[in-house]
């Protein structure tokens, strides 16, 4: 694995300290319940936005990332326009007054295109470049680091109860590990096919995505598996359904199951962690670093 990614005049050192993303969703429907648009004659409220991500570096991210399609499950997909129209002037703002890292959370080639243009450094994708087959050519053409996630969703195993939200049921796998990181080297292998470096290369087993409560639980245990494939880790635990299942709590009370997948996730090798949450995950980042990267 390549030591660090120099991204603008950022440098993230991979096994230094873990990095912290935080979740601007320019959304009405985010599963957390954070969804951030708010809409007056049409209009984004980019000053609340901004206000927001103001507040998560000042409490320690290192890296933002906006999205404008929400992805949790029985979610309506917006079109393409639409995720523009709600992300791009967040990003515009977001580049024009805060010295950080800017990553756009899409899976959608023209999206990204535009994003980067606006000032997105990086891409977040959901569905591992296989989705959109043009998005690796733009990631390439932009010389942009993309984060390849992990994704079995499928309407076919979605169950949505009101209180927990979204879960999978009932999702096929032969080897959950093998099987993840098969997968994760197929999009690997696409990014770089597309001329996109190694060293832009990030990866995420997508938790909560196409996954039931007890693969996710197996999984963040198993990060490690994902770690020797030779990529820097994301892991996204933040108020997902399984925490909410397994403690039997809404989203709006899985700050401690949170804090403890966030742990583990560094734990078991995790270089980034990508949370709603920041100030009181930067703690336990910190914390966890302390133990474990003596």
């Amino acid at each position: 694995m390549h030591e660090s990614l120099t991204v603008n005049h950022h440098t993230l050192t991979w096994g230094a300290r873990t990095y912290i993303m935080g979740i601007l969703n320019v959304t009405p429907d985010s599963f957390s319940g954070d969804g951030m648009l708010a809409e007056a004659g049409g209009k984004i409220d980019v000053d609340f936005i901004l206000g927001k991500a103001r507040g998560f570096v000042a409490e320690g991210a290192d890296i933002l990332d906006v999205g404008g399609e929400s992805t949790r499950p029985g979610s309506q997909p917006v079109d393409a326009e639409e995720e523009m129209r709600r992300v791009l002037p967040v990003i515009r703002r977001l580049r024009g007054e805060l010295d950080v890292l800017i990553s756009v959370d899409t899976y959608r080639a023209a999206v990204a295109q535009e994003a980067l243009q606006a000032g997105a450094h990086m891409v977040n994708d959901v569905w591992g470049l296989k989705a959109d087959p043009e998005l690796a050519n733009v990631v390439a053409r932009q010389d942009a680091p993309v984060i390849l996630m992990h994704n079995r969703s499928s309407w076919v195993n979605a169950e949505v109860r009101e209180r927990l939200g979204g879960r999978y049921v009932g999702v096929p796998y032969d080897n959950l590990l093998e099987d993840i990181c098969n997968e994760l080297m197929e999009s690997v292998r696409i990014a770089q096919q597309a001329g996109i470096p190694d060293e832009h290369i990030l990866l995420d087993p997508g938790i909560g995505f196409g996954k039931t409560v007890e693969q996710n639980l197996e999984l963040l245990d198993r990060l490690g598996g994902i770690r020797a494939l030779g990529y820097p880790v994301l892991s996204g635990p933040s108020r997902k359904s399984f925490i909410g299942y397994t403690l039997d709590l809404p989203p709006d009370q899985r700050l401690e199951g949170t804090a403890a997948a966030v742990a583990i996730s560094i734990a078991r090798g995790a270089d980034l962690v990508r949370v709603h949450d920041v100030g009181y995950m930067r703690r336990v980042v910190r914390m966890t670093d302390a133990i474990v990267r003596r």
